[in-house]
């Protein structure tokens, strides 16, 4: 088990390392100068003065010469200052971080109180009406966009019949982008959930169990659970890896101050440090995710642990 771990843990910095270095050299091929951006509206916009803007900000050196200086500087926890405002990037990053994750949290706990049962009712309902009818309700819940369904939250819940507020980050205000996603990707999770158990009660063990007589929520919850946790946890590790990514619009909808809507802020002033440092911290939450549950893997599924 501690081959596994540290196999996963040299997996998991590597990987970091190369999106660093992937981002650095991607984020200069996109059309566009941030000097010229953020000095636009400023009278003092000389030639001269933009050459010494982009001299102190490095953007005069070569791209592999820049990369290499921010993977340094990164390894040292230092994500550099933002172009607007000369602010640390890992400052405002951790202060909007623990918004970002109570938001994926509590989204990802609604995916799976509502998709782990639907799940289940279709798999031992197979070929029925209820199967036909949560996949139905599956297939509608991944067509429908996010966003769009975030509209309709905000026209029912808070205009119409005025239960909750329209944004704002406290307590009330993250019951509606959190259905908004739970809502979203309870159908990946029902859809996955509905695959695993299928596959496992198909199996000859369970055909043996329900032949000595055992009663079927004994043969679901004693002998398909467990085999099917493991791809349960595997649409865990996904939904929540989906919510940390598929949320940035999700929390311009509702203004929830998370590294989502600060990065769209970035994106828009072409703020190249805080850009960077977004996919930096969200590149290593999604892998440090992805590491806890092939981990996990290793107790579920003794079998992981010689690989």
């Amino acid at each position: 088990m501690l081959l596994l771990i540290t196999k996963k843990v040299l997996l998991a910095f590597s990987t970091v390392i190369a999106v660093i270095v992937l981002s650095g050299i991607l984020i200069h091929v996109v059309p566009g100068d941030p000097v010229t951006a953020m000095m636009a509206q400023s009278v003092t916009a000389t030639p001269e003065v933009m050459a010494q803007m982009r001299a102190r900000l490095g953007l005069d050196l070569p791209v592999w010469h820049q990369v290499a200086l921010y993977l340094w500087h990164v390894l040292q926890g230092d994500l550099g200052t933002t172009i607007r405002g000369n602010e640390p990037v890992a400052t405002l990053l951790l202060q909007r971080l623990p918004n970002t994750f109570a938001l994926a949290v509590a989204g990802l706990a609604i995916a799976l109180a509502i998709g782990i049962p639907l799940g289940f009712l279709a798999a031992i309902n197979r070929g029925k009406l209820a199967d036909t009818a949560v996949m139905v309700v599956a297939v509608l819940g991944v067509s429908i966009p996010g966003f769009w369904l975030g509209l309709i939250m905000i026209e029912l819940f808070s205009l119409k019949l005025g239960w909750l507020p329209v944004a704002g980050t406290d307590w009330r205000n993250i019951i509606l982008p959190a259905l908004t996603l739970g809502l979203t990707y309870c159908a990946l999770v029902a859809r996955m959930t509905r695959s695993a158990l299928v596959e496992v009660l198909a199996e000859d063990y369970i055909r043996t169990a329900r032949a000595r007589g055992l009663r079927e929520h004994q043969v679901l919850l004693v002998h398909a659970l467990k085999p099917a946790l493991i791809s349960i946890v595997t649409v865990v590790g996904l939904v929540f890896a989906y919510l940390l990514g598929g949320q940035v619009i999700v929390e311009n909808v509702f203004s929830w101050n998370g590294i989502g809507r600060l990065a769209v802020q970035a994106m828009l002033e072409r703020d190249y440090p805080m850009i960077q440092g977004f996919i930096v911290v969200f590149a290593t939450s999604v892998v440090i995710v992805s590491m806890l549950i092939d981990i996990l893997y290793g107790f579920l599924d003794p079998r992981m642990r010689q690989r």
